[in-house]
């Protein structure tokens, strides 16, 4: 039954998260234009070494559609992948910190050269304006405040993350972190 529910459960996670990226792909025509061109391909993340204590991932495979967005297509077997992309997910704390210091995992790449070539632009290049989306909702005014407000808490995890990292890097007490 636990198992059938944490299905359901990663279903309806993955779901919601193809709609948040094809949200933010759909803002940008540069990176639906570039997605577009490897329409039907697909896009396997697999999270190597996640702990077997933590409930188990959803599969995590997206193809891309003629409109140059994602869909979200379940378990698709490796062999059918035309990209895989391996994060190593042995520390899924420190995959996280990783993400809040805006610093990517540690990953391997396999597959089509010419789809890992623009998912890495992606990456590079693409970012969610939240901004932009709280004024539909709130208002200018009040979404750049909140606006000012998520940056300024954005530095200070950054800042904290920064600082964590230099401690278990092993730097030396009395020491400034390295910026």
């Amino acid at each position: 039954m636990f198992h059938a529910l944490q299905t359901l459960a990663g279903s309806a996670v993955m779901e919601r998260v193809t709609l948040l990226l094809n949200h933010v792909l759909a803002s940008e025509s540069v990176a639906t234009e570039r997605l577009a061109r490897h329409v039907g391909r697909c896009i396997r993340l697999q999270f190597d070494g996640w702990p077997t204590l933590l409930p188990r991932l959803p599969a995590t495979a997206f193809r891309v559609t003629a409109a140059g967005l994602l869909e979200w297509c379940g378990d698709t077997p490796l062999a059918e992948a035309d990209l895989q992309v391996e994060v190593d997910a042995s520390n899924p704390a420190q995959l996280a910190l990783l993400a809040l210091a805006g610093e990517r995992p540690r990953i391997q790449v396999t597959g089509d050269a010419a789809l890992a070539s623009d998912v890495n632009w992606l990456f590079d290049n693409l970012r969610w304006d939240i901004v932009d989306d709280l004024e539909a909702l709130v208002g200018p005014a009040a979404a750049h405040q909140l606006g000012r407000l998520g940056e300024a808490v954005a530095a200070a995890l950054k800042a904290a993350v920064q600082t964590l990292a230099s401690v278990a890097r092993g730097g030396r007490s009395g020491e400034p972190p390295a910026p």
